[in-house]
């Protein structure tokens, strides 16, 4: 018979089972040392990474404003300002160079005048501040508007609302922090009080630093896809041409410059996932997973619009979004895109609103994003599922030498 582990008859067996017992809890403490030594570690390294995004600082000065070429930031704000109608070229002049005084600091991780604690203790976290100008500014201020200004065409299925439209000046900020960046334009705004007031503004978010392999990956947007796969990259051939208004560009205050377009772009998201994920990749053209396009390779790989499946078809539909956003496709244009995923809720009908915040620097628009654009429009299966709801146009001057401000150049030719 079992005998009860509290009877005088067992006692050894009690000796046996504290043995054990006192085994099993030294394995147990000792596992729990080594897991807390391993969490501790790996805690360590995750925040040597962390102060290093906040401390990594992207020049502010340089032949660029840093917003074109920057790589890919986790959190986007785009505002949109209105010079107040009593202000002309000095009181610009005096907002600029505040502007520009506030963006060396911010960029360095150092407080703007006027600042009080709320960044404290925060480093700069690759801040971007990237100031441009519209037509609508120059008109204020009597100076010519260069033609690359015009105003852009309407497009199929464009639902725009003309109040989140358009502006004198277009500010974007990007950084590795959403208290950072918004305390940027929180500054910009404070100091152009008197002088410019916000005629609107969007947020939006992308791939945070560590959540995918490799800073430079590129991130998805809401529809599941990698957007950017396609982007130029500075030394590709033509990229100055095709991104940078040229030595010899008109007006010559633009020369180093770019054109930025800017279109808040809204997902019709509950009709793109009924689709299956095959059709999916057939109107985007890449899969879905990697990014490749579906003529092979890996992401990288150039799009081979000729591939053929061997029944015939067309690895890369005629429709694809690929296709018909390609340089073969619009008779070589090339526009450098950038872009913020946004979520602002729902809709009165239920459907979500979002989509992306899609920027794109070009040296011309008309031969650039409008060219681009005209055909998607039309032939683009992809256009079925987006609707461009928001639009804006702005001249981005060339970057700052120490000692100068933003937009001097214009400023001393008026």
């Amino acid at each position: 018979m079992t005998g009860s582990p509290d009877r005088p008859g067992n006692a050894g067996a009690d000796r046996t089972v504290s043995r054990r017992r006192l085994l099993a809890v030294t394995s147990l403490v000792g596992a729990a040392a080594a897991a807390t030594a391993g969490a501790g570690a790996a805690s360590a390294v995750a925040g040597e990474a962390a102060r290093e995004r906040g401390e990594r600082r992207i020049p502010f000065d340089g032949d660029h404003q840093a917003g074109v070429l920057a790589p890919y930031a986790a959190h986007g704000w785009f505002a949109a300002f209105d010079v107040e109608p009593k202000v002309r070229a000095a009181g610009l002049t005096s907002l600029l160079r505040a502007w520009t005084d506030a963006a060396r600091r911010l960029t360095a991780g150092r407080p703007a005048p006027g600042d009080d604690a709320m960044t404290t203790g925060y480093g700069p976290a690759s801040l971007t501040v990237t100031v441009g100008f519209g037509a609508s500014l120059l008109r204020h201020l009597g100076a010519p508007v260069p033609a690359a200004l015009a105003p852009l065409p309407s497009f199929p299925r464009d639902e725009i609302d003309e109040g989140r439209s358009g502006g004198d000046l277009g500010v974007l900020f990007t950084a590795d922090d959403a208290i950072v960046v918004a305390h940027a334009l929180r500054t910009f705004t404070r100091l152009a009080r008197g002088a410019a007031h916000i005629r609107w503004q969007m947020s939006g978010f992308s791939t945070s630093d560590g959540a995918v392999t490799g800073r430079d990956a590129t991130p998805r947007n809401l529809m599941g896809q990698l957007d950017g796969s396609g982007n130029p990259r500075p030394g590709d051939a033509g990229f100055d041409r095709n991104i940078l208004v040229g030595p010899a560009g008109d007006p010559a205050w633009m020369r180093g410059g770019s054109y930025l377009v800017f279109r808040r772009i809204r997902m019709l998201l509950d009709e793109w996932d009924t689709l299956s994920r095959s059709r999916q990749e057939q109107i985007v053209g890449r899969r879905k997973d990697t990014g490749a396009p579906l003529s092979g390779g890996s992401e990288f790989t150039p799009l081979d619009l000729a591939a053929q499946h061997p029944d015939g078809g067309l690895a890369i539909g005629p429709g694809a979004h690929v296709r018909q956003a390609a340089p073969e496709s619009n008779e070589g244009a090339v526009i450098l895109r950038k872009g913020f995923s946004y979520f602002d809720g729902v809709l009165p009908d239920g459907s979500p609103d979002a989509g992306l915040l899609f920027m794109a620097f070009q040296s011309d628009p008309g031969s650039g994003f409008t060219r681009i654009q005209q055909r998607l429009a039309l032939a683009d299966d992809l256009s079925r599922f987006i609707r461009h709801t928001s639009s804006a146009l702005f001249a981005v001057p060339r970057g700052c030498r120490p000692g100068r401000h933003l937009g001097q150049d214009l400023m001393e030719s008026l």
